[in-house]
């Protein structure tokens, strides 16, 4: 193994918000900044809270204040993990803190490590996904319609999927990469999983030394389990992405060593995307490889690729020897404890891989864009009709009576009836199981004269004498093409 050179001294410290986070966080982070610290990173750090102990305090966003601050101060975050409430009480603390500083992109290295042994060993697996962080059903924007129908609404924005794309072709040119994959379920979901597509297709263009295409999503965690040395870039919205994240990860050794950045235009945060694994903490056999790759992306991001390069490479000798590794990736003997793992890191610093291929990096060339409302202005724009939720324990075919003797008279025509997408009145083919939560279609009879308020308002009254209405959604036309979903 050949000796990497000494890295010139960085010129001033950066100082970076250190979040130690739940169960075994504490232990990760302690051991990740004492390699850190033991390759001469010109790192200071600002300790914060956040996750379980915040919940605990009354704080809804499991960040107090004094983090964000400390956040919003240096501009970058290094994050173990962080306690989730699951199926109720308050919402994800990793979630507020992607949503706060608008880190709307997520950046998983997927790469095969020396010495961790999978079902996919040798095959040279080292590809990224990149993930869209901050829209999607991770919204958050949950109703229930009736006590027994819960609904989830999936935004995605045109200028959300740019900022996604520019961000996957960024680091493809950052990593030397060559192409491109867009996975979407643009096939089901053609107007919020297409726009991912359409979009991709527009910016992609943009970028001549990158090949790209299009995946339907099921195919691409296919593909990626049957023969993952395809993938280069694979950019997808956020909870494509956070699903096949988990599963590219799996191919290499699992999320243990599985490094993630979230970027934004403003902040960057660098984590450990494994559990907080209560089971062990404080027990003293935590691996910190996760965190520890993950700050060398951090160390990347400020410019010090110098440090994360010998980091790196002192990472993948221990690996190789097999020798002081933790109990999740020992090999044949039982595993050390996690200083011991640490303490062969730092022994290893000044030594290089011959196993892994070298990739050089180089900046991240990040796009910024401006604080603004965005605005997407139509040509044309046509109200055509209106979709009416309502809850009721009748049949199609009653429900469809009352709201025709509530539309007489009125502007509109009831055109259609629908349950959970499909139409159950006029009858169809086939059998729907029927819940209480309908879809009743009304198309105006002619072109509103105004902005049709005063037409949908009066028959919302109308409809409201027999049913009770969740809510409504406008059916519009942009540009001359129908802006809705068809039954």
């Amino acid at each position: 193994m050949d000796s990497i050179p000494p890295q010139l001294p960085v010129r001033s410290k950066v100082t970076v918000t250190a979040i130690p986070g739940d169960g075994i966080g504490p232990e990760v982070m302690r051991a990740t900044q004492q390699v850190l610290a033991a390759a001469d990173a010109q790192v200071e750090w600002e300790e914060a809270l956040a996750g379980a102990e915040a919940f605990r305090r009354g704080i809804a966003s499991g960040a107090p204040r004094e983090t964000l601050d400390s956040i919003a101060r240096t501009g970058v975050a290094l994050k173990g993990p962080l306690e989730t409430p699951v199926g109720h009480g308050e919402k994800s603390a990793n979630v507020a803190l992607r949503k706060t500083f608008e880190m709307y992109g997520n950046v998983r290295p997927v790469r095969e490590l020396p010495g961790i042994r999978t079902p996919f060993s040798g095959r040279g697996i080292d590809f990224v996904v990149v993930r869209e962080n901050v829209e999607d059903v991770y919204a958050g924007i949950e109703h229930m319609q009736t006590p027994g129908v819960a609904q989830c609404l999936k935004i995605i924005t045109e200028v959300g999927c740019e900022r996604i794309l520019r961000l996957a072709a960024a680091v493809a040119e950052a990593e030397g990469r060559r192409k491109v994959t867009v996975a979407t379920k643009a096939n089901i979901m053609k107007l919020t999983e297409g726009m991912l597509k359409r979009v991709g297709e527009q910016v992609l263009a943009e970028y001549p030394s990158l090949s790209n295409e299009h995946m339907i999503v099921d195919n691409c965690a296919h593909q990626m389990v049957i023969r993952p040395e395809q993938f280069d870039v694979a950019v997808m919205t956020n909870m494509n992405g956070d699903i096949l994240s988990d599963l590219a990860a799996g191919l290499v050794g699992g999320l243990g060593v599985a490094p993630s950045a979230n970027l934004g235009d403003g902040v960057a945060m660098f984590e450990a995307v494994h559990g907080s694994a209560p089971q062990i903490a404080g027990k003293g056999i935590a691996n910190p490889t996760a965190l520890l790759l993950s700050a060398l992306m951090m160390l990347r991001h400020v410019g010090d690729f110098a440090t994360a390069r010998r980091i790196e490479h002192a990472l993948y000798v221990t690996l190789e020897e097999g020798r002081d590794l933790t109990g999740d990736i020992a090999r044949e003997a039982e595993g050390v404890p996690t200083q011991q793992f640490v303490d062969r890191v730092i022994a290893n610093l000044g030594r290089e891989s011959a196993l892994v291929p070298a990739r050089e990096y180089r900046p991240i060339a990040l796009k910024r864009w401006p604080q603004i409302t965005w605005y997407r202005a139509a040509s044309t724009r046509e109200l055509v009709g209106v979709d009416v939720f309502v809850e009721s324990e009748r049949d199609p075919r009653a429900i469809s009576i009352t709201l025709q003797a509530a539309a007489e008279g009125s502007a509109f025509d009831l055109a259609m009836i629908g349950s959970r997408g499909a139409q159950v009145w006029p009858e169809v083919a086939g059998h729907t199981f029927l819940v209480d939560h309908f879809r009743a279609r009304f198309m105006f009879r002619e072109p509103p004269k105004g902005n049709g308020i005063a037409e949908i308002t009066d028959l919302l009254q109308r409809i409201g004498r027999q049913h009770n209405w969740m809510h409504i959604e406008k059916l519009q036309r942009f540009d001359g093409a129908d802006a809705y979903s068809k039954a």
